[in-house]
């Protein structure tokens, strides 16, 4: 599945663009680079909300709000979401 985006970019970004791709670089394209540059800012993004969700855990237990595990965390969970 291919979908075009077509983008206006400063003269300096462009330099750094053409900078690390092609010949001796890691990225043949540009548009590899690009791609590669949103997927890493992606995962930044998820692991930030995976950070976040850990903390607010964290900050359940501290508080008591807590519950007793079973053994089974999929029978828990749906104990959980259900109430």
């Amino acid at each position: 599945m291919s979908n075009s985006l077509n983008l206006s970019l400063t003269d300096e970004l462009r330099a750094f663009v053409d900078r690390n791709t092609g010949d001796g670089s890691l990225y043949a394209t540009p548009s590899e680079f690009l791609r590669s540059l949103l997927r890493e800012k992606k995962e930044r993004m998820e692991a930030q909300q995976l950070r976040t969700n850990i903390v607010s855990g964290y900050q359940d237990a501290i508080a008591g709000r807590t519950t007793k595990f079973s053994g089974d965390l999929n029978a828990d969970l749906d104990q959980f979401l259900s109430n």
